[in-house]
């Protein structure tokens, strides 16, 4: 889809403008969400949101496939490819495949 929005510093494009402007703070290093219990800063709410849950235990996220349960929708994705198999993430260089996103060692 378009994406009108672009970020001036590293040219990367957004759908919406709340989403740039989120995406500035990475730039600006600006961390305006601030943990209550340990005062740790965030750039998003999210990751808040995220941090939160390491003081809580809380782990909304379960798995349908053996009950495990997680803190974040990352973490629960990345343990499903567990039992699915699925390597999304190819390497351009040699065309091995990864479950994650990482650089592979062949380089």
């Amino acid at each position: 889809g378009e994406k009108p929005f672009k970020c001036e510093v590293c040219e990367a494009r957004f759908i919406h403008k709340s989403q740039l402007k989120s995406h500035i703070r990475i730039h600006t290093g600006e961390k305006p969400f601030q943990c209550e219990i340990c005062n740790a800063r965030f750039n998003e709410k999210n990751s808040l949101r995220n941090h939160i849950r390491t003081h809580t235990g809380e782990k909304p996220y379960e798995c349908n496939f053996c009950d495990a349960k997680f803190s974040t929708k990352h973490c629960l994705t990345m343990h499903i490819r567990t039992h699915t198999g699925e390597k999304p993430f190819k390497c351009e260089f040699c065309d091995s495949r990864f479950n994650e996103k990482i650089v592979c060692g062949i380089i």
